[in-house]
């Protein structure tokens, strides 16, 4: 049976790693052409120095039934990205879905270091790769993408909108970072809708990225063992459930019912009915709120 994005092609723009690797897998599974992109190459590695690759992720999109190809490209240089879409349009013809998931700034923010005492050049190198590099992305992809009806152009963030107006993220440049790339999604559904298109902003709850998993010193398989120092980690999610979101998104023929808005993983699962890969659906931005900056103990029944 055909996938239901048999025949659509896609961008997920930061896929090496993450959620950006979850939603091109799962693009793939729903039989998508995924083209993805990134610094971290067999060849090369990035400033991040770790082992995954974007032709690890188009093998891995490949493997789930769409075809995965990868391109290496730094999305702060506007002539790699405008090569990046020319070969698309070449190769395709049509781009029908864009996931801006470029991020690149774990190690350059510091936790509750107030403006004036942050590495300048860390917080504006940040700011780089987190919001300019979204725009140079937009900038040449869009044409492709409004050739043809029903685009979709997904913003990838930390926190809907409601949560991080009235909630302080991190340290005034991760703020900045992800409270822009909000707007982002706000200002081009302006500009994409009467056009035929759909622009999203799209966060996933706490997910257990690679990063993540080596940082708490687990692995997928025993990602329990970290809630004895973290318990509020009972309510992250696999990268691949911000995936089926996107999944969701672009197989839902009401589609531009949601253009311009912030929306979650957990938010949108109980709106489609998917699940993570343990079939939970955790909701983890009501639980946040709810339960963690409440100060209750960990506790994620109902909410998962």
């Amino acid at each position: 049976m055909p996938g239901p994005l048999e025949g659509k092609v896609a961008l997920v723009a930061g896929a090496t790693r993450g959620a950006g690797r979850g939603i091109a897998v799962e693009l793939g599974a729903a039989g998508a052409t995924v083209y993805v992109s990134g610094r971290s190459t067999r060849a090369q590695r990035s400033e991040y120095d770790r082992p995954e690759t974007v032709e690890d992720t188009a093998d891995l999109v490949t493997a789930a039934g769409g075809q995965g190809v990868a391109v290496p490209t730094d999305h702060l240089d506007p002539a790699a990205v405008r090569a990046l879409v020319d070969r698309i349009d070449d190769e395709q013809g049509r781009l029908d879905i864009l996931v801006n998931d470029i991020w690149g700034g774990e190690h350059l923010f510091a936790w509750d270091t107030p403006v004036w005492e942050h590495d300048l050049d860390k917080g504006l190198r940040l700011l780089r790769l987190a919001v300019e590099t979204h725009a140079v992305t937009s900038h040449h992809a869009l044409p492709l993408l409004l050739r043809g009806p029903g685009g979709l152009v997904v913003e990838m963030t930390d926190g809907t909108a409601e949560y991080n107006r009235d909630t302080y993220r991190v340290s005034f440049f991760y703020d900045i970072a992800k409270s822009s790339v909000l707007r982002m999604a706000f200002a081009l559904g302006h500009e994409l809708g009467p056009r035929g298109a759909t622009a999203v902003a799209l966060t996933p709850g706490w997910m257990r990225s690679e990063i993540m998993l080596d940082q708490f010193g687990v692995r997928e398989e025993n990602w329990r063992d970290a809630l004895t120092e973290v318990p509020h980690f009972a309510i992250s999610e696999t990268p691949r459930y911000v995936g089926r979101a996107v999944t969701a998104l672009a197989a839902d023929p009401q589609l531009v019912r949601w253009n311009g808005q912030s929306l979650s993983s957990g938010g949108l699962a109980g709106v489609y009915g998917f699940t993570d890969l343990d079939g939970s659906r955790p909701d983890a931005w009501r639980y946040l709120v709810e339960v963690q900056d409440a100060g209750k103990p960990a506790d994620v029944t109902g909410y998962r």
